[in-house]
């Protein structure tokens, strides 16, 4: 057989380095392979319905507010209300329509747009079950957070008014 005759003239290790490191595979073919894979997926594009390509699209955005809220930098255009836009035009062509799905005061929803005002957690909710779940509660509101966490640790005037009220701090000894 085939099989005894290599196994007879390479060794194990010459086998397994020609199957491993086999002819890499050039740079043209390598291309070809990645030109028709990109119209493979548009052609797959092209053929989603319209429902599905929102699906894509509220999913591809709860991703970014996910990657976003557990990442350790705070990026100031990546608040909930520049969130909330986006999610909005994904879907309406107005907020009035949002507000009214969401049994919300168009002011109430003006002002959380403007940053004027964070969302309640009524707000919150709804949002998730507007989305159908797609986008939990629980990832609106650590954007949410993630914004309070930024004010409050660079709120210097806050905390300033605040030392005002303190009386009988603690402390401590040599404490490094």
């Amino acid at each position: 057989m085939k099989t005894d005759k290599i196994l007879e003239k390479y060794s194990p290790e010459e086998i397994a380095d020609s199957i491993v490191f086999k002819n890499p595979i050039p740079d043209i073919e390598k291309q070809e392979a990645s030109n028709e894979l990109a119209e493979a997926r548009k052609r797959n594009r092209a053929n989603l319905s319209e429902k599905d390509k929102l699906y894509a699209k509220v999913l591809q955005l709860r991703f970014l507010m996910e990657d976003y809220a557990n990442s350790d930098v705070y990026d100031e255009t990546r608040t909930f209300a520049s969130f909330l836009k986006t999610y909005i035009k994904l879907i309406y062509k107005v907020n009035k329509k949002f507000a009214q799905d969401i049994d919300l005061k168009e002011t109430e929803l003006s002002l959380i747009l403007r940053e004027r005002r964070l969302p309640t957690e009524k707000v919150i909710v709804r949002l998730e079950i507007h989305s159908n779940n797609l986008i939990p509660a629980l990832s609106w509101f650590k954007v949410v957070e993630k914004q309070r966490e930024h004010e409050l640790e660079k709120d210097i005037e806050f905390r300033q008014e605040q030392n005002k009220h303190v009386k009988n701090r603690l402390e401590f000894g040599n404490v490094v």
